[in-house]
């Protein structure tokens, strides 16, 4: 069997994966707030997750691999837009969900095998709330109910902050109810005008933080493998989620590994609606980058290291993929190839893994004339074991441009040529199709056009 290695946020060092056990392998991510679009950087952390997925169903068996991923459909910002709008709550999640689903699809992410909404979880999230204020761990005031931070004596411990510090370094107005600065909210209490629950401490509505920290348990159980998101949730979201869990069920281990992805920037700037440079991932869609595209230049970047989304990293990835995809044009998928997959279960290691694809394609480029049969089974199967060359993502390099007509011309060219000697006409032709982006390649066989990296169909507009 593949040894596993992560690296686990919580020790700070890169560990063996050993499961709970290996017949049900238990791993949380947390979801979209849905309220609009997912940009660039919600979409980081699914296709980073959907590899793991990917390798511990691998690894396990698809049978025995659990992968929870939530959607949180009641929030302040989520009622902001609907105060906004003057559209109904429901209506907005609703569409909202199904947006981020079609979304990731075109990514090529597999859905999770459970996707918890956290209004479906209420009753539990209460459930827990009562038991922590029954042990101590969290108390009432002024109809909220908020976390005793003091009582937790491993608070701070998965993101390596002291209370002092955190207190000290706190910027914010606290509320005169808090006993600690630090305390954070379990429930809150909700007017007539925004959603809201019975409980012991009157109509209200969860924080943020019990939703994962309930939806897990239900789901997964008290202890569990692997709990991933963004770096940007380290703190406070799951280190809080750690300290509310591990006081809810002391008995249990909570989450065994953590695995948090860097943030994403845009040709080399952070990405903000300020600077101009705030994409959805709908957006690069739209603008007609196919969904493969985005996915291996987020796969050409180890999850832990920062991602710059560029134009020019978009182009080169068309032109790789297409080139791909004739390569496999007739090859059947067999088993992935082994040092893929180790360098996979080498801590994700995606940009190693992808570089072992170009060494594969190098390979078998170089040997037309040999029978690489199976190697393009073995490269095709490893490409999709990424998530890349499956037929679901494939349509895009299918519906591309109608070349026909310019390769009828130029072999016509070329034959003429052939007979005057003159081949100032041919190469004109040539060198404006690939100043349009196209590959041109010419052989006895005869003229094959194919659409490459950068291509540029209206500057074909002066060879008709």
């Amino acid at each position: 069997m593949t040894d596993i290695w992560l690296h686990n946020s919580k020790s700070r060092t890169k560990e063996r994966f050993e499961p709970l056990d290996p017949a049900l392998v238990g791993l949380y991510v947390c979801g979209p707030t849905v309220y609009d679009r997912a940009h660039m950087g919600n979409a980081r952390p699914v296709v980073v997750f959907d590899v793991l997925n990917r390798l511990l169903r691998h690894v396990y068996g698809p049978d025995h691999v659990r992968y929870v991923r939530n959607f949180t459909d009641i929030d302040d910002k989520i009622i902001a837009r609907a105060e906004e709008s003057g559209r109904p709550i429901d209506r907005i999640t609703a569409e909202t969900t199904q947006w981020f689903l079609d979304d990731m699809a075109e990514l090529g992410a597999m859905p999770p095998d459970k996707m918890p909404r956290a209004t479906e979880f209420v009753p539990q999230m209460v459930a827990m709330i009562e038991g922590l204020v029954a042990s101590g761990h969290a108390y009432a005031a002024e109809g909220h109910v908020l976390f005793a931070v003091e009582s937790d004596a491993g608070y701070g411990t998965l993101s390596g902050r002291s209370v002092d510090d955190m207190v000290a370094g706190a910027r914010v107005e606290v509320a005169p109810y808090k006993r600690n600065p630090m305390d954070f909210v379990l429930w809150k209490p909700s007017g007539d005008d925004v959603p809201g629950w019975d409980s012991p401490w009157g109509r209200g509505r969860p924080g943020w933080h019990i939703e994962c920290s309930a939806m897990s348990y239900a789901l997964l159980g008290e202890s569990f493998d692997i709990h991933g998101g963004g770096n940007d949730l380290l703190f406070p979201h799951h280190e809080n989620e750690c300290a509310q869990s591990r006081c809810a069920h002391p008995k249990g281990d909570f989450a065994r590994y953590w695995l948090h992805n860097e943030m994403l920037q845009v040709e080399g700037k952070k990405m903000s609606k300020s600077l101009g440079n705030f994409f959805t991932v709908r957006d690069l869609l739209d603008q007609g980058i196919p969904g493969e595209v985005i996915r291996f230049v987020f796969l050409s970047t180890h999850y832990r290291k920062p991602m710059d989304w560029t134009a020019a990293k978009a182009k080169e990835a068309e032109g790789v993929l297409r080139g791909w995809h004739r390569l496999v044009v007739e090859a059947e998928p067999s088993g992935p190839d082994q040092e893929l997959v180790d360098l996979l279960a080498d801590d994700l290691n995606t940009a190693g893994a992808i570089a072992r694809l170009h060494a594969m394609a190098r390979e078998i480029a170089a040997n037309p004339q040999k029978d690489c049969h199976v190697e393009k089974g073995i490269f095709l199967a490893s490409a999709q074991f990424m998530g890349l060359l499956t037929g679901e993502l494939s349509a895009w390099v299918s519906a591309g441009p109608d070349l026909t007509v310019f390769a009828d011309r130029l072999a016509a060219l070329r034959a003429a040529a052939m007979e005057s000697k003159d081949f100032s006409s041919v190469d004109a032709m040539k060198a404006a199709l690939v100043e349009a982006g196209v590959e041109v390649r010419m052989s006895k066989a005869g003229v094959e056009l194919m659409p490459g990296s950068g291509f540029d169909a209206s500057k074909l507009e002066t060879l008709e």
